[in-house]
């Protein structure tokens, strides 16, 4: 028979959902009738239900609990009745809150939520509360769905913290609700119309409808998975929707978070050649899983026109005048289309050094910084923000005192640049001392007056030979030095930390050790986040010709492109991953590590340079986010020895399966260009880092027999917009507080530690409370796996004194850590750099 619902709809009549309504207050009451007793009571129902032609459920509900109370059995029918009372009580919560909304659509959405949300502190009685409290009689329907939205986000605490669910899931329902009006109104009906007229609207590359098929777009179609939408937060989809999903030049939302994933994945895959929809598959399962993000330039621009998807680049400044302005161009065309830069100004002659031999003629570093600085503030990036640069400068440069106060409040304005983030290169030399002894002096000097007279460049050496020659530089008379006292300089660089967060710290001679490419070349310094590391030299103006061509007379220069370093990110999402299944997380890491290699071919360059360099080394940085997350979840103290070795066996499988995929793609596609007499080829990557286990040695013969597609592998950038969208802890850095809320335009957006719970709760302590050396010590643990660096912050407090910040510095050295990035003070606001965020 049929049954006559609620709402007016025609349903076959199922016996089982009696059986299991009688059920649940048997269960209510600890009771397990056997399944001959639920048989004879649903036949007793039915006898019922026959012998008075019931057909609607209301009827149905009477039936049953008269015969639980006939066979016996009080208690489960009470049970069955309250049972009944509170699905009424939810239904008109239900309905009510969608009528008060002038949408009954909403209804459904609501069921949902009680189904997935069924605990009391989620109930919908709550949200009505709070939503009438919003609500005003002329508000209109679109209003007035705005108003249910803010309703949820403020039911939001530490104690009920999956509100921020509900309301990403009020916040999804609204989105595709005004998509799918604009799509009705341009008569779209499926995802290929889609994607034909994002492209004729030129908000969508037309690239990938001319690679692909339209039945092989209608195939990835079927890909699309709604429910992956439930995995956000309401952070994580306001943000998404707002900076990444297309949007006409107007502003109005085209594209629902799973057409971005799998609009993305098609990009990605676009230039394979072997089962390229099974990649398209796996790209997008990552991506929607919320199991790996890629960087913030990969994320909006793919598949649109203009597709610039690498987050970082860096330059070697030469000491010449042409040379300078055209780093201070390649930041500006960089920052152009959104990337950010770093800076290597070790070459540039210091103030006072000789032009010409005309002595006491170089105006130093701080004035061509200054350029930069006004760069950063005249070209942003794509009109989001302000462009962002990082300048590094080595601790034995004539005008480190003066690089250390740009960006302080004391001193002459003339000689400040607050816009650029500076960094400091340090030679394993200046540790020793200043652990050994503050009140020794410190020599500096110019390196133009060294390659003068030495004929070498002092920061073209590093580690032993570097020492040598330092040493050999003081006892030369010809050189100038500038003698300071090593306190001094250590105090401006401890007090330049603490009030701005800054300079980033680079342990040069730690990074090149490890540099499995020391063959080719010398890594001077990192990038805007601190975590690229890899080989760099500057780029040379060869020669001039004026020529005749086609009629008209043309100059034409010739240029020596040197290593203009890109980097291309994306992270592992942790605390989203099973990292303790291996297969899993490896299959999670060989995906992630194909999606990074195609960018280096798909992307859309905006210097040769760049393209050049990113084609012969292919180096890709995969890093992670969520590590705070990951630790919560498997109840691990953040500081404890656990922590160390969980860490160590996670950071070390994520690096063997990065390698094993790397060199699986080589065997397919090639090795980058520099393998041969790499530490790849030749075995000492492995023995480096003294991995001489079974599986190991394979993998160091698997490699040199396969070879490597990528000159470099891992690198753990920020993520800090990222992780917001995978609702997931930043990077590698622990929280700042469990709940708190956040100011954005007016509203207060209430932010939560992921899967906060009694379970987690604890393991979640606030990143200004924790022991910084365990944090130093934890990075020490996980760099002998990372073959770049990371993109570590260390949070002090007020209470610190200089010496505890120093003591920081030297652990991290001794640890081999390889770079610092921000010093977070309690009570400083740094600027975060959303260029690498991946």
């Amino acid at each position: 028979m049929d049954i006559m619902k609620r709402n007016g709809r025609q349903e076959d009549y199922d016996g089982q959902k009696i059986i299991r309504a009688m059920r649940k207050a048997f269960e209510s009451t600890g009771s397990n009738p056997a399944p001959s007793v639920m048989a004879d009571l649903l036949v007793s129902v039915e006898e019922k239900l026959a012998d008075k032609n019931i057909t609607n459920v209301e009827g149905i509900q009477d039936q049953v609990e008269q015969t639980l109370m006939e066979q016996g059995f009080f208690t489960e029918a009470k049970n069955y009745i309250l049972y009944r009372q509170k699905r009424s009580l939810l239904r008109d919560a239900r309905v009510s809150l969608g009528q008060a909304a002038s949408d009954p659509e909403l209804e459904s959405v609501f069921r949902k939520i009680q189904k997935d949300f069924p605990e009391e502190e989620y109930s919908l009685l709550h949200l009505s509360v709070k939503y009438n409290a919003f609500c005003k009689p002329e508000m209109k329907p679109d209003e007035k769905l705005a108003a249910l939205i803010k309703a949820a986000v403020e039911l939001t605490t530490q104690e009920a913290p999956r509100w921020e669910f509900i309301a990403a899931r009020l916040l999804n329902y609204q989105a595709h609700k005004k998509i799918a009006l604009r799509m009705g109104e341009a008569r779209i009906t499926g995802f290929y119309e889609k994607l034909r007229y994002l492209t004729d609207l030129e908000l969508y590359g037309s690239y990938i409808l001319e690679q692909y098929s339209r039945e092989e777009i209608e195939e990835a179609a079927l890909l699309l998975d709604d429910r992956r939408d439930e995995l956000f937060t309401y952070a994580g989809l306001d943000l998404l929707l707002k900076r990444y999903c297309i949007r006409t030049k107007s502003h109005v939302l085209l594209e629902t978070p799973q057409e971005m994933y799998l609009g993305i994945a098609l990009h990605l895959a676009m230039k394979e050649k072997q089962n390229r929809m099974n990649w398209v598959k796996k790209f997008y399962d990552c991506l929607s899983r919320m199991e790996v993000t890629m960087a913030t330039p990969t994320l909006s621009n793919a598949r649109k026109p203009y597709h610039q998807l690498s987050s970082c680049f860096i330059d070697t400044v030469p000491d010449s005048l042409d040379g300078i302005y055209r780093s201070v161009d390649n930041f500006a065309q960089v920052s152009k289309f959104g990337g950010g830069m770093g800076l290597y100004f070790g070459k540039v002659r210091a103030t006072g050094s000789s032009i010409r031999g005309f002595e006491g003629a170089a105006g130093g570093v701080i004035r061509w910084i200054k350029l930069v600085n006004d760069t950063a503030v005249a070209v942003d990036q794509l009109g989001m923000r302000q462009g962002a640069a990082a300048v590094y400068l080595d601790a034995w440069h004539r005008d480190l005192p003066e690089f250390l106060q740009l960006r302080t409040n004391n001193g002459d304005d003339r000689m400040k640049a607050h816009d650029i983030f500076p960094a400091v290169c340090y030679p394993d030399l200046f540790w020793k001392m200043a652990k050994e002894d503050l009140n020794q002096d410190l020599h500096l000097m110019c390196p133009h007056e060294i390659l003068t007279v030495k004929g070498y460049s002092l920061e073209d050496y590093y580690g032993d030979e570097w020492e040598k020659r330092y040493l050999e530089c003081l006892r030369d008379s010809r050189i100038s030095k500038r003698t300071v006292s090593l306190k001094e300089i250590v105090r401006l660089i401890l007090k330049s930390a603490v009030e701005t967060g800054t300079p980033f710290t680079f342990n040069r001679d730690a990074v090149n050790r490890a540099n499995p490419n020391g063959h080719r070349g010398i890594i001077y310094c990192s990038n805007l986040c601190t975590e690229i590391a890899q080989n760099m030299s500057p780029i040379e103006t060869v020669s001039s010709e004026i020529r005749t061509e086609n009629g008209d007379t043309v100059v034409v220069n010739t240029t020596r492109p040197g290593d203009f370093v890109v980097c291309n990110l994306a992270s592992l999402s942790l605390g989203n991953i099973p990292v303790e299944d291996d297969a899993y997380l490896s299959d999670v890491v060989a995906t992630a590590v194909r999606a990074l290699d195609n960018v280096i071919d798909l992307n859309f360059y905006a210097l040769p340079y760049a393209r050049l360099t990113n084609r012969r080394y292919r180096s890709i940085g995969l890093g992670v986010s969520g590590y705070h997350h990951m630790l919560a979840k498997h109840q691990i103290p953040w500081e404890s020895e656990k922590h160390f070795s969980f860490v160590d066996d996670v950071f070390e499988r994520i690096n063997r399966a990065a390698i094993s995929a790397s060199s699986d793609i080589a065997a397919e596609k090639g090795s980058y260009e520099y393998f041969e007499g790499s530490d790849w080829q030749t075995g000492a990557y492995f023995e480096k880092r003294c991995y001489t286990s079974p599986v190991w040695k394979e993998l160091r013969e698997k490699v040199a027999s396969q070879g490597m597609r990528n000159a470099y592998l891992l690198a753990v950038a920020p993520t800090s917009s990222t992780s917001i969208l995978s609702g997931t802890t930043a990077g590698l850095d622990p929280i700042m507080k469990r709940f708190f809320l956040e100011e954005k335009k007016g509203f207060m957006l209430p932010r939560v530690a992921p899967e906060l719970s009694m379970k987690t709760y604890w393991y979640y302590k606030n990143a200004h409370l924790i022991d910084q050396s365990m944090s130093v010590r934890a990075c020490g643990v996980r760099q002998r796996h990372i073959d770049q660096a990371q993109s570590m912050n260390l949070y002090i407090t007020n209470d610190y004194t200089l010496r505890q910040v120093l003591s920081l510095y030297i652990l991290a050295w001794e640890c081999g850590v390889k770079t610092i990035y921000y010093i977070r003070s309690k009570s400083l606001e740094v600027e975060e750099c959303e260029s690498c965020s991946s």
